[in-house]
């Protein structure tokens, strides 16, 4: 017998506790973007360029699961629904694979092997629990309200996650090694996971969806609203790719400064970010998506174009600051949009599809990190850079000043557009007065 839910009812620190799964999310893919190639290359001894190629092909793979597990997610039936069962069941499994990868049995190019068989399992475990997890939201939350609260919260914990994944490593490897730093992580990946399943919950009655994988893209990218948010989130993702890959070189070649400079800059934008996405959040619930993301675009941009002048440390710190406020209305706003957008193909199609939706989000913003990698690769060339120079031509200096100003900010005006004929642009989401209860 299945008892009755109503949203309305659940308790703070069950949002909190779903909202803690994103923590766990950032602390896996910020400790394997940051660190696993370092760890093969210039630890383990693999060859750059075998790792690259299969960097290239997790990005693939990565990008095509999206879809397709979102897909297999919609037209699950079971007796424990839709989405929790993969996120109960892959847990454990996921986080095993996240352990696995930090404990190859050889090293050199005995461990490429390894590596690629053991990032394709990971990948495979990631998508499938986390695109659940994120689909879950919009169905969960389906005021306004709640989904402003609920991605702040959300937000706010994936940053902590994002900072112990980038800061915490390098004290953990030098004291007790890679594998037990893996096994760590591992285990508390875990635990939040499973808080947040504590805290998730479905409708056994949601209308599931009948339509084959094609006919599901169709109508998913037939949405116009998905295709005016997608748009703009995939130039916002742009921009936040390019923002931590272009600050070592800033740091390094413009301020002037040493590496743990770094630590500083990113510092500061995770922590104005931090408190600003509950004011952002609040934002969202009295004035809307539409209008929330289109001033959060305008503070995002503004913020950046200093980065185009300024080379004092002091100025360089104040910047950064000034980036995570807007920084963090995107990070809240982004979740939410897509939200009324699965809103409004619910009325279109009769079916609630979040697994397709987020997984075809997930699809075609994977692609802004290319975009990042060729665009940075781009401006470094024309500009001059020499990586044998310790001091590089003034060329090269203006180049990484427009690769974090105006670059960035020439996306999100573009972003800016897509976002203004975004076609939702009510206070509360089309939903947001429907009932939301289970039978028996």
């Amino acid at each position: 017998m299945r008892r009755t839910v109503n949203p309305g009812t659940r308790s703070e620190l069950q949002k909190v506790a779903y909202s803690s799964g994103n923590l766990a999310v950032n602390l896996m893919s910020q400790a394997f973007a940051t660190y696993l190639v370092y760890y093969y290359v210039d630890i383990l001894g693999v060859r750059p360029a075998w790792i690259s190629l299969a960097m290239v092909f997790h990005g693939v793979l990565n990008a095509v699961l999206n879809p397709l597990f979102g897909h297999l997610s919609d037209r699950t039936r079971s007796r424990f629904g839709r989405r929790l069962p993969y996120i109960g069941f892959g847990l454990v499994p996921l986080a095993a694979a996240f352990a696995l990868l930090w404990i190859p049995p050889a090293s050199g190019d005995g461990a490429f092997l390894y590596f690629i068989g053991t990032v394709m399992l990971y990948d495979g475990l990631f998508v499938l629990v986390v695109l659940n997890y994120s689909a879950l939201f919009p169905e969960m939350f389906q005021s306004m309200k709640d989904r402003a609260y609920v991605s702040s919260w959300r937000q706010m914990l994936g940053i902590v996650g994002m900072i112990v994944g980038v800061a915490i490593p390098p004290l953990l490897y030098a004291q007790i090694g890679w594998g037990a730093m893996g096994g760590i992580f591992a285990a508390l990946s875990a635990l939040f996971l499973a808080f947040s399943l504590w805290g998730s919950w479905e409708n056994p009655n949601v209308p599931r969806t009948t339509f084959r994988l094609t006919a599901a893209v169709g109508h998913t990218l037939g949405n116009r609203a998905f295709v005016f948010y997608v748009t703009g989130s995939f130039l916002v993702q742009f921009t936040f790719a390019l923002l931590p890959a272009g600050i070592p070189f800033y740091t390094k070649y413009v301020l002037g400064r040493e590496e743990s400079f770094n630590t500083l800059l990113l510092g500061a934008i995770f922590l104005s970010a931090i408190p600003c996405v509950f004011l952002w959040g609040r934002m969202t619930a009295k004035y809307g998506a539409r209008r929330g993301v289109l001033t959060a675009v305008v503070c995002y941009a503004a913020a950046l174009l200093p980065f185009g002048w300024i080379t004092q440390e002091g100025s360089a710190i104040a910047t950064a600051a000034a980036v995570g406020v807007g920084l963090a209305g995107l990070l809240v706003l982004l979740d939410v949009m897509l939200s009324e957008v699965i809103d409004e193909d619910e009325r279109r199609t009769g079916a609630r599809r979040e697994g397709m939706y987020f997984g075809m989000n997930g699809f075609i913003v994977r692609w802004g990190v290319s975009l990042q990698a060729a665009c940075m690769g781009l401006i470094l060339e024309v500009s001059g850079y020499d990586a044998g120079l310790n001091e590089q031509p003034a060329s090269a200096a203006i180049g990484i000043r427009w690769m974090l100003s105006g670059i960035p900010a020439a996306a999100l005006l573009l972003a800016l557009l897509f976002f203004y004929f975004y076609p939702l642009g009510n206070k509360r989401s089309p939903s947001s007065d429907h009932d939301f209860r289970s039978g028996d």
